[in-house]
């Protein structure tokens, strides 16, 4: 075992002198990422305050014509832009963004409600305008209430309880915590982490098959009393710890960056101390075997660098390709699952995240597929080292 101790030894320190790989594997995803996850969650805390305290300004059509529902608007601090706009100004007036929304009053507005007939409102706003959605849902639920209003009234004027036309009274009880609120928040950071974690070992794992073959130092190193074995096996155990070394870094700075995001004022509280930080490295390390057997593969099969770069580029994407569909199928943490590279890692995160911790037989399901599946491409990688065809 000398001679895989020697190679893991030689990949280790020559890879610490090539600044591409360092740059890769410990500084731009381990940095970056996390940076990147704290920024958008900044910008997401922001845009909520901003939009839940911005106030708003609507566009009223014929506001003549409803006089209580323009002073119920101001009085719940709606600036009211009073406009002479017919159906096709009022579409024309969202689509071109004069106005983030219209309401038109039409004509019998007045008559209908005396005659205490529904009175229509026209809404115009643009669905496919995602910035604009919480200005009008604020729109339409600030109307909502001045119609219960209404509705309120007319039974009293009749003599009627109002509590008597709401024969089931629904309160929602919210049992989220605030740690496992933020998870909504936090739901992209299992992909950053294992995607920062492969991309850490693919130079090496490139330069350690295909580099060595374009160098032309892979015959000479194949020619050493060592066994091929155990050559590619060192090879494997330094991509290794170049993955661990970078899912350790993207782990931790993801703790640091997300303790400046103010997450608090959205009643979210990040579960991201010490002890859960160890915990997700924890769950996530059985993975690194896999990932660099799997792009050690991949590698042998390649004949430049240039190639092998382009290759891995898409290989390190199909680990996490599992992630996407987690939200889009609704899928919820069983024992098969588990057993899902990526994906039952990613349950695990997310229930560390939410403060439940870890369930044993979950995590040996987990780790155990990993494992399984990594310690079989090793040996392929193996075997392929075996042949003479791997000199090209």
């Amino acid at each position: 075992m000398r001679g895989l101790f020697a190679v893991f030894r030689k990949e280790v320190i020559e890879n610490l002198r090539d600044r591409r790989t360092i740059v890769a594997a410990l500084v731009f995803g381990p940095l970056f990422g996390p940076m990147l996850l704290a920024a958008s969650l900044q910008l997401m805390v922001d845009r909520g305050s901003a939009s839940a305290d911005a106030p708003i300004t609507v566009a009223v059509s014929h506001a003549e014509r409803a006089p209580n529902l323009v002073s119920f608007l101001e009085q719940n601090a709606v600036s009211v832009e009073k406009v002479a706009f017919d159906d096709a100004q009022s579409r024309a007036a969202v689509l071109d963004k004069r106005h983030k929304a219209v309401v038109l009053v039409p004509a019998d507005f007045g008559t209908r409600l005396a005659n205490s007939q529904p009175a229509p409102l026209l809404v115009y706003a643009d669905a496919s305008d995602m910035f604009n959605d919480r200005y009008v849902d604020r729109l339409r639920s600030l109307l909502a209430r001045h119609a219960q209003s209404l509705a309120q009234l007319r039974l009293l004027a009749r003599g009627i309880d109002p509590a008597s036309a709401v024969p089931i009274a629904v309160q929602g009880v919210d049992v989220a915590t605030p740690t496992s609120r933020a998870v909504v928040a936090l739901g992209i950071m299992s992909y950053l982490v294992i995607f920062a974690m492969l991309a850490g070992g693919m130079y090496l794992a490139i330069d350690a098959t295909a580099g060595e073959r374009e160098r032309g130092s892979l015959e000479s190193l194949l020619t050493t009393p060592v066994k091929r074995t155990h050559i590619i096996y060192g090879k494997i155990a330094a991509t290794c710890a170049y993955m661990l070394a970078s899912l350790t870094l993207t782990v931790v700075a993801c703790g640091i960056a997300v303790r400046f995001v103010r997450l608090e004022d959205f009643g979210m509280t990040a579960n991201l101390g010490p002890a859960t930080l160890l915990a997700v490295i924890a769950v996530v390390a059985p993975m690194v075997l896999l990932g660099a057997a799997l792009m050690t593969v991949v590698a042998s099969f390649t004949r430049s660098y240039r190639e092998a770069q382009s290759y891995l580029g898409f290989v390190i994407m199909v680990p996490t390709l599992p992630l996407a569909f987690v939200n889009l199928l609704g899928l919820q943490p069983t024992l098969p699952l588990m057993a899902v590279p990526s994906l039952g890692q990613h349950f695990l995160m997310t229930s560390l995240l939410r403060g439940e911790g870890v369930d044993p037989a979950a995590f040996a399901v987990s780790a155990g597929a990993s494992l399984a599946l990594g310690v079989a491409l090793a040996w392929i990688a193996g075997r392929l080292y075996e042949r003479e065809a791997i000199l090209g």
